[in-house]
């Protein structure tokens, strides 16, 4: 089975357009769990477990497991061996170096971790992402216009829409999407465009506040799944206070509520993408 096809079953199972990051920062690990590798586990664990109805993806991102040491290696090998087999895990890794080394970077990830997709960068050019296309059955997202104000130094005026053109004509496998930034929706609709048909992953909608709805808008191409939407932070730690209505500072804030606080999280951005689609 193929990453598309991996993506509509679950969309079938799910009918889901959420991708949830696994960003497993110790500095903000809600205190009940702990800031060791073990309890940093167990925290991941019991999000994945209760988000998962929710989850059309997850995405595991690299910086925060390899920030740990082998430890964090050990971690990531960890958490992935608990992903359930119908959920596709996306690698946001952003690779993308000189062919041998993009080479060793693509066996790494999608064979030795076994991860479905990868996010990879096109700056180096064609033959920086080669080995990674290679992958068929593997989803490769490439970075077009990302969420982040940096991305105004280089994307920005034109440089991303190169990027959607050269990678419509690099999908000759219909295994690549893009990396588009929710906090550019007035430029979606020029990137999908030039794209034509591919799954977009989309970041930028929680904490960083992109526009949703506007997105969500200009991102349909005909297909089942036209995009993933990203949310990692407002999930795995959102504010006890708003998600928790009965919640009162004077009580102790359990791991048991830490859990139901993510879960309420996934539900109502989940809940809020399908009502924009409905519109």
């Amino acid at each position: 089975m193929n990453f598309l096809e991996k993506i509509n079953n679950r969309f079938l199972r799910t009918n889901s357009h959420l991708c949830i990051g696994l960003d497993p920062d110790p500095q903000k690990i809600p205190e009940p769990f702990g800031k060791t590798p073990d309890q940093i586990f167990h925290f991941l664990e019991e999000v994945i477990e209760a988000t998962s109805e929710y989850a059309l993806a997850l995405k595991p991102n690299l910086a925060y497991f390899e920030a740990l040491g082998l430890e964090g290696i050990r971690l990531i090998e960890k958490v992935l061996k608990t992903i359930p087999e119908d959920i596709p895990v996306i690698a946001d890794a952003k690779r993308g170096d000189i062919g041998p080394s993009s080479k060793k970077y693509a066996y790494a990830l999608l064979e030795q971790f076994g991860c479905d997709a990868i996010t990879v960068s096109p700056y180096m050019g064609y033959d920086s992402i080669e080995p990674f296309l290679n992958y068929k059955d593997k989803g490769i997202f490439v970075l077009c216009l990302t969420s982040n104000s940096g991305a105004n130094d280089f994307q920005v005026p034109n440089l991303y829409l190169q990027v959607a053109e050269k990678v419509r004509e690099w999908n000759v496998h219909s295994n690549l999407g893009l990396v588009v930034g929710a906090t550019h929706p007035e430029r979606v609709l020029a990137i999908r465009e030039k794209s034509g048909p591919m799954p977009f992953l989309i970041p930028g909608i929680g904490a960083q506040g992109g526009a949703l709805e506007k997105t969500l808008e200009a991102v349909q191409d005909g297909t089942r799944v036209p995009c993933l939407i990203n949310a990692s932070r407002s999930i795995l730690y959102p504010e006890k206070s708003v998600v928790l209505n009965e919640f009162k500072e004077t009580q102790e804030f359990s791991s048991k509520d830490c859990i139901s606080s993510s879960r309420h999280a996934a539900h109502e951005l989940h809940q809020k993408i399908r009502n924009c689609l409905e519109k």
